[in-house]
């Protein structure tokens, strides 16, 4: 049942896993994770979501809720392999939790359920691993659940993730019955007990030898038709590939993307998990085998091996308070660090010293006297570091890309309850923000409200339950609001600014002439989602705005159009209709005039910010909402009603199925309709409904809440 060592293990980083697992709410992570601590023994008794029971679910909340809120990271050993595991949130407004432990991962086991399939935030997860790059092996989930069934599953996989699904076990028994598998790799049997012990090997049971010979063919079949060594052996006589070429393309393609292996069982009832550890440290990445983290240095860009003998580079992603003082997670992606030792942050040009070193056990900590390249642990005594932030050796200076953190789309005024503990409720505030990039806390410069913004309804509920529990103030909170954007619906061509002031002394003098257009679809109602993520931008294109310059003859100095460009960009911070953002427009610079003595970038910055908002009061400008795509699970007893529901609330139904005696229907509904809903649709289904969100960008909203053209 085990798995062998990857060939390099001389070198101890090879038998190193950092995983995370990864699933939408309710598929079964928690549960896997349980499972995998208890099969490496690392615990001794199988914890239970349901019951408040969890290692990795400590917090209050979650053990309140039954959901992960918070990604928490465990460690654990597995036939002469460490594999470092963090746990993440399945709830939409938890996705940047999420974020920023892909950023730090080697692998992922990507958690599906047996009878739903793919998810929407499954979808959205696996999205977020595709951008990092991070391969996956998947884990079908509750086979012992009516309804459950394997290749429906593994088809929702292929047409709505589109990987190729290699599917290396075939369930022995159905639903209540399910009582093990069959290894596709090495054609064996392996049955759990009631007890859900250790796994019994055997043959492969007479009534499933026929089936399984023939998917162990379409295996080999498919990895023939991606893996070219594998090719060449399966077209040679006897025409099939041997377990070890087996197994080695399905690691090549696991590494490379072109191919996800897919695993089964039930986590609750103990089947299938240790095939899956077996798989997770055969097929998936160790330090090595992941390409060297890129940084910059004074704007070259450096690149730092996974080599322990390497100078120190680490990336912090989490911090959190804890009762003996605050704690910063990191990666160690290259070198050593000791405990005493400082190290340098350069973004913000601090030293820093690390009091202690910890090894991870969600809300235990082991001391350790140092981390090496490959480690993830967590160091006390950095006072300043943030998520995100960079930790090297300060004589030898690198700065990693940071996690980039979502745009909040809910926002909520909070007060203390007593004036007296106004200034608590700051300080709060700022743990908070501190924590979780994804808060955002300022002040309403009309009311002068403090205003928390966040990735939901839940999300903000959760923070300021959070400062309660914490021994904060008591807080008054106000109706949630949602993120409104501005973008360009008409726009205007010609449109002349002059930008001219004069002083005793010198100057500034700037024309510009702009045409303002929408960028249209993908910029309008994706871009200022989406835009920003890359971390860069192309021909002027960033966060749904792209400018271009068509001056010709030199009317306008390269470097005034420059500063134009960044004018422009300050005006978007404020729309004309209700000081919104603006995104989805396309500003081209198409004329415009110098003074020999009083033309400065300066002038011309102010000449783009300031005729760009005067463009925009030109324009006829539309307010946009965020949206949500949302699946709703009910009786079919109920779908009348909540459709109904659904349209009072402005929703467009985009899909419906049935799923055993249930309903699934889909549909985009404004977030600002989705307060409350949950409550509301309890009650229309008796308490047998439920619903899952993730976000969906912008769109017009209705004409009561669009402003007229100006």
């Amino acid at each position: 049942m085990r798995a062998e060592l990857h060939p390099n293990s001389v070198n101890p980083l090879a038998a190193v896993r950092n995983l995370g697992i990864l699933a939408h709410v309710d598929a079964g992570k928690t549960t896997v994770t349980e499972r995998i601590l208890f099969a490496t023994g690392t615990i001794h008794k199988r914890g239970e979501v349901h019951d408040g029971t969890t290692v990795t679910d400590f917090d209050p909340q979650e053990r309140d809720r039954g959901i992960t809120i918070f990604a928490a990271a465990v460690s654990c050993a597995w036939n002469g392999h460490r594999v470092n595991l963090i746990d993440t949130p399945g709830h939409v407004d938890f996705a940047d939790e999420v974020e920023r432990s892909l950023r730090v991962l080697d692998g992922a086991i990507a958690v599906f359920d047996a009878v739903a399939g793919v998810e929407p935030q499954s979808e959205s997860v696996w999205r977020q691993a595709d951008r990092h790059g991070v391969p996956r092996i998947a884990f079908v989930n509750k086979l012992d659940r009516a309804g459950a069934d394997l290749d429906r599953a593994v088809e929702s996989i292929r047409s709505r993730l589109h990987p190729a699904p290699l599917v290396v076990q075939l369930p022995i028994g159905t639903e209540d019955g399910f009582t093990g598998v069959v290894d596709l790799v090495r054609m064996r049997a392996l049955v759990w007990a009631d007890d859900g012990g250790t796994a019994l090997e055997g043959p492969v049971p007479q009534e499933l030898r026929e089936a399984a010979e023939r998917r162990r063919r379409t295996l080999e079949e498919a990895v023939a038709a991606l893996h070219p060594a594998a090719l060449e052996e399966f077209c040679a006589p006897p025409g099939r590939l041997s377990d070890a070429t087996l197994a080695g393309a399905l690691r090549d393609l696991t590494l490379t993307g072109e191919g996800v292996v897919v695993l089964c069982g039930s986590a609750y009832r103990n089947r299938g998990v240790e095939p899956l550890l077996d798989a997770a440290v055969a097929y998936l990445p160790s330090p090595l085998d992941v390409p060297a983290v890129r940084g910059t240095h004074q704007g070259t860009e450096q690149r730092r091996a996974a080599d322990p003998e390497g100078p120190f580079a680490a990336l912090a992603f989490k911090v959190t308070a804890t009762a003996t003082g605050r704690l910063t997670h990191v990666r160690v992606y290259s070198g050593t660090i000791e405990k005493g030792a400082t190290v340098w942050d350069p973004a913000t040009r601090r030293t820093e010293r690390v009091a202690r070193i910890l090894r991870v056990m969600a809300d235990r900590h082991q001391p350790l006297d140092r981390a090496v390249a490959g480690d993830i642990v967590a160091v006390a005594g950095l006072k300043s570091a943030r998520p995100g932030a960079t930790l090297c050796a300060p004589d030898a200076p690198l700065l990693l890309e940071p996690p980039v953190a979502a745009e909040p789309v809910v926002s909520v005024a909070v007060e203390a309850r007593r004036g007296t503990d106004t200034d608590r409720l700051a300080q709060a505030l700022a743990r908070l923000a501190e924590e979780d990039p994804s808060l955002v806390v300022r002040t309403d410069p009309e009311t002068g409200q403090t205003v928390l913004s966040g990735m939901g309804e839940l999300h903000l509920e959760v923070a300021v339950e959070k400062i309660r529990r914490d021994g904060g103030p008591e807080v008054t909170v106000g109706r949630p609001r949602v993120a409104l954007r501005e973008t360009v619906a008409r726009g205007v061509t010609g449109f002349v600014y002059r930008h001219v002031h004069q002083t005793g002394g010198a100057g500034q003098f700037a024309h510009v002439v702009l045409d303002v257009e929408p960028l249209g679809h993908e910029g309008g109602q994706e871009g200022g989602r989406e835009g920003g993520r890359e971390g860069g931008r192309e021909g002027g294109r960033e966060g749904g705005f792209e400018f271009r310059s068509a001056v010709v003859g030199g009317r306008v100095p390269q470097e005034y159009v420059r500063a134009v460009e960044a004018g422009c960009r300050d005006a978007l911070a404020e729309g004309p209709l209700g000081g919104h953002p603006v995104t989805g427009l396309r500003v081209t610079l198409t004329d415009g005039s110098t003074h020999v003595k009083d033309s400065s970038d300066t002038a011309f910055r102010t000449a783009g910010r300031l005729g760009l908002r005067e463009a925009l009061r030109a324009c006829a400008m539309t307010l946009l909402e965020p949206v949500a795509e949302v699946t709703v699970t009910v009786p079919e007893d109920a779908v009348g009603g909540v459709l109904g529901d659904l349209a009072a609330r402005r929703g467009r139904v985009t899909g419906s199925a049935a799923r055993g005696g249930e309903a699934v229907l889909t549909a985009t509904v404004p977030l600002a309709e989705l307060f409350g809903y949950a409550t509301r649709l309890r009650g229309r289904t008796r308490g047998r409904g439920t619903f899952t969100t993730r976000q969906a960008g912008h769109a017009p909203a209705p004409a009561p809440v669009t402003a007229p053209a100006r």
